[in-house]
């Protein structure tokens, strides 16, 4: 081992020594944690101290769409924190109106507010609050395949596990969304799937009672959930029952929104033959800037805003629309569109990663589905074809393990593979991480035989 390289080594154990010692994970149960080391990243790579790289293909916690280290949003926090690093959300800002702006022209028509948070949860939050303040009813109807983020009243619309030790917020109230692989409502086909979700919801905004809701708050792609793709007519349907007893639709567009799905936002793709889905309230965050720092927010109809015109918002955060984060946002939407990032991501999805992934899932009895769009796919792991029992997990932690050891930085949950890159990926990057699923998934194979 040379100098360097001993050096190298040196800041890698001192960064995991200081990880163990001091910082608290979330989700997690301490004693056990063995946090990989980052100490740079650059497009769709990160490596460790002591140069050891990996494909990133997780986009970190799916957020990192624009790639590692984009040169054009480093340059605009650069310059805003030479100007000026922070001022209060009483203010107007140049950068703040900006964001603001672009985020709102690629909004639905009739949309024109931003109100800007610290993340995508306090943006959920927010939306909730709205939701019951237009309204003046107080439930929420969510999804059990579903996550919205872990502050009081969106971690209880959460539909995952993570609920149920976090159960302070009142007047939620959880549904079936359409999954057809696992379909609860015994369907065989995207049509029977779609009715039968919508006829399930229908009923249960029925027997709450249609004036105690105020809202329905989706995903428009359940993303940690499993990528679950909403059939064709399924969120024009909620639209409208939302519609028929007045009910503010919230899409979450936390984890689906910039570019992930090869769309602006994910709800763009669908239902164009029954006029499109017009959410009231729309949640974002992640993707905005790629995370590169906290922002998140909520895009609001006018007759929503109209509300605080003369009453007064009861809400409101120390960091909301905060400079650095509002020059992150021009800086990386203005490269998504100047690049063709979001097309990019598109193409990969249709011609590249979902062939790809399809090949793969025909060759490997492990696989018992994919699905996806754009840079957002899941690779669903069962043991057994005929009756779709997931694989355990400790099968899914060997599949990280032997990526991991690859060169490849996947995300996983339950039993699932996610394939999602950043936006920036390219053809070659997409063939290597095709490579090394398909050299897990036969390992797999032979576990499960």
């Amino acid at each position: 081992m040379t100098t360097a390289q001993h050096d190298h080594a040196t800041l890698d154990a001192r960064a995991h020594d200081l990880d163990r010692a001091h910082v608290f994970h979330s989700w997690s149960a301490q004693g056990a944690l063995d946090p990989m080391v980052v100490a740079g990243g650059l497009g769709c790579h990160v490596w460790d101290h002591a140069g050891n790289r990996y494909l990133d293909f997780s986009s970190q916690l799916v957020n990192v769409n624009i790639g590692h280290q984009h040169p054009a949003v480093v340059a605009a926090i650069t310059e805003q924190a030479a100007l000026l690093t922070t001022i209060s959300p009483p203010t107007a800002h140049l950068a703040r109106g900006e964001a603001a702006r672009r985020i709102t022209d690629r909004a639905p028509e009739g949309m024109n507010k931003v109100f800007f948070t610290n993340g995508g949860a306090d943006a959920n939050e927010n939306a909730v609050r709205m939701a019951r303040l237009h309204t003046g009813r107080d439930k929420v109807v969510s999804t059990y395949r579903s996550y919205h983020g872990n502050t009081g009243s969106a971690v209880v619309a959460t539909g995952d596990w993570r609920r149920v030790p976090n159960e302070y917020a009142r007047g939620h109230v959880h549904v079936f969304g359409p999954y057809l692989y696992r379909s609860e409502f015994w369907a065989t086909t995207p049509e029977e799937e779609c009715e039968r979700a919508l006829r399930h919801l229908s009923r249960v905004i029925e027997c709450e009672g249609p004036g105690s809701i105020a809202a329905v708050l989706l995903e428009t792609i359940p993303g940690t959930a499993g990528v679950l793709m909403p059939p064709p007519g399924y969120l024009a349907g909620v639209r409208r029952l939302c519609d028929a007893h007045g009910i503010v639709l919230v899409l979450d567009e936390v984890m689906a929104g910039f570019g992930r799905t090869g769309e602006w936002f994910a709800f763009d793709a669908f239902d164009a033959d029954q006029g499109g889905v017009r959410p009231d309230l729309i949640t974002f965050a992640k993707g905005v800037n790629s995370g590169y720092v906290p922002v998140g927010g909520v895009v609001i109809s006018d007759e929503i805003a109209a509300d605080f015109d003369e009453a007064v918002f009861p809400g409101g955060l120390t960091y909301s629309g905060h400079p650095l984060a509002a020059a992150s946002i021009v800086g990386a939407l203005d490269a998504m569109e100047s690049e063709g990032i979001v097309a990019n991501a598109q193409r990969i999805g249709a011609e590249v990663l979902g062939p790809g992934l399809q090949a793969l899932a025909d060759k490997h009895p492990v696989v018992g589905e994919v699905r996806g769009t754009g840079v957002f796919w899941a690779i669903e792991l069962v043991a057994d074809e005929a009756t779709r029992e997931p694989v355990p997990a400790a099968l899914v932690a060997r599949a990280k393990k032997e990526m991991l050891a690859r060169g490849l930085l996947p995300f996983a949950a339950d039993n699932r593979i996610h394939a999602v890159p950043p936006c920036v990926v390219t053809d070659d990057e997409t063939a290597q991480a095709l490579s090394i699923y398909d050299d897990v998934l036969t390992i797999l194979d032979e576990e499960i035989r």
